[in-house]
């Protein structure tokens, strides 16, 4: 007698045939076109309560948020740009631009207030400035009215080559401004100044999550 059981064949789910819209699936086949509307981000209404705001407004407020992102990916592009032609950091470019802005507008810059313009210990400045020095960016000299500290300046080199590079493209979104009548620009402004208000509110989660962040 054959004790071998004979292979017991496995169950196989087959799906279900579905019925493809092959239309639809053209259209959703590639990425997003609005990335940055209200609906594209908060379909269920629980971030906002759209509820008093029109159809016709709201597609008008999505364009808003749209343009918003295309200027804000268009700056990231510039940022990364710049970042790789001159070979430096964000932190580095930052540094340099406060430089040239303050060279510009007669004010001594320090390493105190560059650090409190950064954001960063007087540590993390004091390794940005060699570095700094050591690549040819910045020079230290004596401050015009305290020994007991020097002025930081950026050299003529770096400057050029920022300006002429960098500075030009940024230079750019004065034609922007210019093409606006004063009272558009006037809304623009109040546009500007109301929606950093409002991202600017209720940030207080972010410093728990810092805190958190040290703890660990």
């Amino acid at each position: 007698m054959n004790s071998e059981r004979p292979e017991q064949k496995k169950a196989i789910d087959v799906a279900p045939p579905v019925n493809v819209d092959v239309a639809s699936a053209e259209r959703f086949s590639g990425p997003p076109t609005v990335m940055y509307g209200a609906e594209a981000n908060d379909p269920d209404g629980r971030l906002l309560d759209r509820s008093g705001v029109s159809e016709t407004d709201r597609r008008q407020i999505t364009a808003l948020m749209q343009a918003m992102g295309e200027l804000r990916d268009a700056e990231e592009r510039l940022s990364k740009a710049s970042l790789e032609y001159m070979q430096l950091g964000k932190t580095d470019m930052r540094a340099l631009h406060f430089l040239i802005v303050s060279g510009n507008t007669g004010h001594v810059v320090t390493a105190s207030t560059l650090a409190a313009h950064l954001g960063i210990t007087s540590a993390s400045t004091t390794k940005l400035l060699d570095r700094l020095e050591r690549d040819g960016h910045i020079r230290r000299r004596p401050h015009p009215s305290d020994r007991r500290s020097q002025s930081i300046h950026i050299t003529e080199e770096t400057h050029t080559a920022a300006r002429e590079t960098v500075g030009a493209q940024q230079a750019r979104r004065f034609h922007a401004a210019a093409r606006l009548t004063p009272a558009e620009r006037d809304v623009v402004i109040r546009f500007l100044k109301d929606t950093a208000a409002e991202l600017e509110t209720g940030i207080d989660w972010a410093a728990a999550g810092e805190g958190e962040a040290e703890d660990q």
